[in-house]
C-alpha cells in the first residue's frame, strides 16, 4: 500500500471546500485547500498533489483559465466543479484538458467515485499506452512517441498531448480501423460507463481532431461512423 492520494481542493466557498476536504479525509485521502488561483499556485509550488478539484466560478483567475494553464503540463489530473446547468463551462473544461466534471450541488460520494476513477486511469504504474507502451508508431502523417506523449509531424514539429487525449488516441491506434462506440471508448479510457447526455468522448474526439486532422471539418483520420461511434481510419506501423 502506497501513501494515500493527496487532493488539492480549490473553491472560493469556504463551506464547500471544507466539507469536501472533511469527506475525502474520512475516506482515507489527504487534502489541502485553497480559496483561489493565487493560493492554489502557492500550494502547487511547495507540495506534490495527485489530483486537483477545481471550481469554475472563482474571483480573480477563474477555473477554466487555471485548467487551460495547467492541463498542457499533463501531470495533474483535474476534476472541474461547475454550476448546475452551465453546459458551456462543462464542455469547454473538457475540451481544454479537464479529466472529468461534476455539477453543483453534488453528492460527495459521487465526487469520491469520480476521483478514484480518474486516479485509476492516471496511475503511472498502469501502462497508459497499453500494447504501444515504449514504442514510436506512425499513422496517417504523424508519428506518436508514446514515452513522451507527443505527436511529431513530417517537418518534425512536436505537438504535446494531454493525458486524456493520449489515452484516447492510444486506444484508437491499438484498434485501428475498428468501429468503437462511445460506451466502449469511455470504458477503455476511463473505466466507467456513459450516463445520459454524457458528451465526454465526443468532446475529447473534437479536441484530438483539432491536433491531428488536416481539415477538422472533414476528418479523415478519426472518422465518425453513423450510429456506430468512431474509427481510426489509418494503418498503424512501428516508426523507424
Amino acid at each position: 500500500m502506497g501513501p494515500p492520494p493527496h487532493i488539492l481542493v480549490v473553491d472560493d466557498h469556504a463551506q464547500i471546500r471544507e466539507s469536501v476536504a472533511r469527506f475525502l479525509e474520512k475516506s482515507g485521502m489527504r487534502t489541502t485547500v485553497a480559496r483561489d488561483a493565487v493560493e492554489m499556485d502557492a500550494k502547487l509550488a511547495t507540495g506534490h498533489f495527485d489530483l486537483l478539484v477545481l471550481d469554475v466560478m472563482m474571483p480573480g483567475e477563474d477555473g477554466l483559465s487555471v485548467c487551460r494553464r495547467l492541463a498542457p503540463e499533463g501531470d495533474l489530473p483535474i476534476i472541474m466543479l461547475t454550476a448546475l446547468g452551465e453546459e458551456t463551462d462543462r464542455i469547454v473544461g473538457l475540451e481544454i484538458g479537464a479529466d472529468d466534471y461534476l455539477a453543483k450541488p453534488f453528492n460527495p460520494r459521487e465526487l469520491l467515485a469520480r476521483i478514484k476513477s480518474v486516479l485509476r486511469r492516471s496511475n503511472r504504474d498502469e501502462p497508459v499506452a497499453g500494447s504501444l507502451a515504449g514504442r514510436k508508431v506512425s499513422f496517417a502523417h504523424w508519428i506518436l512517441d508514446t514515452d513522451r506523449q507527443v505527436l511529431i509531424d513530417e517537418s518534425t514539429t512536436e505537438t504535446p498531448l494531454t493525458t486524456s487525449e493520449f489515452k484516447l488516441l492510444a486506444v484508437l491506434l491499438e484498434r485501428a480501423r475498428m468501429v468503437l462506440s462511445r460506451d466502449q471508448l469511455l470504458d477503455l479510457t476511463a473505466g466507467r460507463t456513459a450516463g445520459p447526455m454524457d458528451r465526454t468522448i465526443d468532446n475529447q474526439i473534437s479536441r484530438l481532431r483539432r491536433k491531428i486532422e488536416p481539415d477538422v471539418l472533414r476528418p479523415s483520420v478519426i472518422k465518425t461512423v453513423r450510429n456506430g461511434g468512431y474509427c481510426l481510419a489509418a494503418d498503424v506501423e512501428d516508426a523507424p
